[in-house]
Formats: C-alpha cells, sequence, structure tokens
C-alpha cells in the first residue's frame, strides 16, 4: 500500500486536487490523506462544496492563517514535517502556487519524502510575482511534475527538467465542468440582478493594483464606461472593498459590487457573462474553458495557452489599453463555442492519477 499525502492551502487548491484524489481513491494500493493548512480560511470551503468536488473531509487542518510570506511557509513546513513524522507518506502532492505549496514541497524533501507538483511548469517570468518565486521552487524540488499545457512542459525543459515531467491537462477544468453541470444558473442571474450574456464580470485583486489609489481609480473610471454599455458586476476583494471605501471612492452609475460568494455563484456568471475583466489566473482558464472573453489586466500572464488558443486577451495593466480593449470585445461577435484546448477535457484528473500511481510503482 502507497500513502500519497495531498497538501491544500486554500480553495483554488480544492478545485485543482479534487479531481486527482478522486481518482486516486479508485486506485487499488492506493492510500490518499489530505491535509489543509488553513492558509486562507474560506468560508466557502464547507463540507457541502469539498463533498461535491468529490473530496473527502480533510484529515487535518494546520490552522496557519494569516500572516507574512516568511510566516505563512514556516508555519506550513512546521507543520507538514509534524505530520509526516506522525503519518509517513511515500508521495507529497501539492498543487498551484501559494505559500503552502512550496512549504509542504521543501518540508517533504527535507525529509527525503518524494513531491509530486500539480500544475507545474506555469511561468510568468515576472519574479516580482511572490506566486512565481513559489512555482519555480517547488518544481526544483518535486519528483513529478505534472502539466497542464505544453508550453508548461517546454518552459521545464528550458530550465533542464525533463525527467518526472508528465503533460496531464488542466484538473482545474474538470472541477469547472463538474460544479457547473449541477448548478441552477438561472437562479444565480437573478439573484445577482442580471441576465445572461447582458453584463460583464470584474474580478481585481492584485496589490500592484488594488493597493495604489491612483491605479485602482483609473480602472473604476475604465468600468464606469463600459457600464453605459452593459452592467458591470464587481465581486470585489475585501481589500479592495476597504480600500474603496479609505479613499472615498464611489463606483459610477451600473457598476455594482458583489459580496464574496460560493464557487458554485462565481463559476456560473463566469460562465454567462458577456465579458469577464481579471487579473487573476484561474479565471483567466475558466474563462478559455467556457468560451468566455477576457480581458487580462496584466503585464504578463504564466498561462499563455489561454492567449493562444482561448478566449483571453492580455492588455497589460493600461487604462486606456483596457477601454479600447472592452469596446473592441463588445462590438465582436461572441464565440459560438468553447475553443479546443488540448487536454483541457475534463479528463486530467484521472490522467495525473496514473502518473502518481506509475511514479509510485
Amino acid at each position: 500500500m502507497s500513502t500519497v499525502l495531498a497538501v491544500v492551502g486554500a480553495r483554488p487548491n480544492f478545485v485543482k486536487m479534487a479531481p486527482v484524489t478522486q481518482a486516486l481513491s479508485e486506485r487499488e494500493g492506493i492510500d490518499v490523506r489530505l491535509l489543509h493548512t488553513g492558509q486562507h480560511y474560506d468560508r466557502a470551503l464547507s463540507d457541502g462544496f469539498i463533498e461535491r468536488l468529490g473530496m473527502p473531509k480533510p484529515d487535518a487542518n494546520l490552522g496557519v492563517g494569516s500572516g507574512s510570506h516568511a510566516e505563512q511557509t514556516a508555519k506550513v513546513m512546521i507543520g507538514v514535517e509534524a505530520a509526516l513524522r506522525e503519518h509517513p507518506a511515500d508521495l507529497v502532492l501539492v498543487a498551484g502556487d501559494v505559500n503552502s505549496t512550496l512549504a509542504a514541497a521543501l518540508a517533504a524533501t527535507k525529509l527525503n519524502v518524494a513531491v509530486g507538483h500539480l500544475e507545474s511548469g506555469l511561468r510568468s517570468h515576472d519574479r516580482s510575482m511572490p506566486e512565481e518565486v513559489n512555482r519555480i521552487a517547488t518544481d526544483r524540488v518535486s519528483d513529478l511534475l505534472l502539466c497542464t499545457s505544453e508550453d508548461a512542459v517546454e518552459n521545464l525543459a528550458a530550465e533542464g527538467m525533463s525527467a518526472g515531467v508528465e503533460l496531464v491537462g488542466n484538473t482545474m477544468i474538470d472541477s469547472l465542468f463538474r460544479i457547473l453541470e449541477d448548478t441552477d444558473r438561472a437562479a444565480v442571474l437573478a439573484d445577482a440582478g442580471v441576465e445572461s450574456k447582458g453584463f460583464a464580470m470584474v474580478t481585481l485583486h492584485r496589490p500592484a493594483l488594488v493597493d495604489h489609489r491612483e491605479h485602482l481609480a483609473a480602472v473604476i473610471e475604465v468600468l464606469g464606461e463600459i457600464a453605459d454599455t452593459l452592467p458591470v458586476l464587481f465581486p470585489a476583494h475585501p481589500r479592495t472593498v476597504a480600500h474603496l471605501e479609505e479613499w472615498g471612492m464611489e463606483l459610477p452609475p451600473g457598476v455594482g459590487l458583489a459580496d464574496p460568494m460560493d464557487y458554485e455563484a462565481f463559476i456560473a456568471l463566469e460562465a454567462e457573462a458577456r465579458l469577464v475583466i481579471t487579473d487573476s489566473g484561474g479565471v483567466q482558464e475558466e474563462t478559455s474553458a467556457l468560451g468566455v472573453p477576457c480581458l487580462t489586466y496584466r503585464r504578463t500572464t504564466e498561462r499563455p495557452v489561454t492567449v493562444e488558443l482561448g478566449t483571453n486577451t492580455l492588455v497589460g495593466p493600461d487604462p486606456a489599453a483596457l477601454r479600447d480593449a472592452a469596446r473592441a470585445a463588445l462590438a465582436a461577435e461572441p464565440p459560438e463555442r468553447p475553443p479546443h484546448i488540448p487536454h483541457w477535457d475534463g479528463e486530467a484528473g484521472p490522467r495525473a492519477a496514473d502518473a502518481v500511481v506509475s511514479f509510485l510503482g
């Protein structure tokens, strides 16, 4: 019997990990344990949501909470080390690029436990982003590198890594399809007060934008111009809301703040939006899988496949470019169907599980 310790730290980790742990639980000779570091407390991580993802309730929660990058990383390393000493594992499986990802990988490596990295090889080539540092360092200590797309495989090869690299696809898309299938989109639209394909959705959270008054004000002004054409729904991060209040910024008519929402409601609105504006990596993937035009308000993206094969446009952190791109997107006919991105087919979880079983021998 081989034991896999799957470590998650935030809601996106659960969404990415769920298809793999479910598939592994169906394999003979594999025992899967789930450890939640508690890096982020998310009210949407209810037992019901985790069950809908096809995951068991976590075996343990470290409850590390918030803190600086060093504090979070240190707390997770200590907790994961203790967990591995109490319950030895043959493989520690981590996902994504949060601090918990790197910390768990380092703790396992120090104990000579193999590491598998789900969503390996993504690169923005911008080391000012903490996530980029986490990705690079995690890949360096990983023994099994599970990639979402061909460009990720190429990135690893360029860095001298080819052993243990497996192209399995995007497991987050597995969860997206699974949850959407059972979600009442009409009810979600009614609750939000919008109509299908009759609104734009905005999600902006990166400190480089929302922690700077002039940057945020410029984007809000553009959102007001978009709202002249169709309503804008803005599920704002609590930090963004705090800044809006602190700086006395009033949203233009037609731009409505939305409370933080459950994953089901969020992706249902994504699927029904006419246009999405974001600085999130996961949203770039989701919109491409759904065939919804997306404008990414960042200089770089670690998911270039969404630009090359998907519906994503990288506009850069430029209000004027965002304005022009939004006008162009709204003037164009929306895609008739989602683009084809290889291995984003809802079956990445089983492929990743096969790779884990093969690795463990």
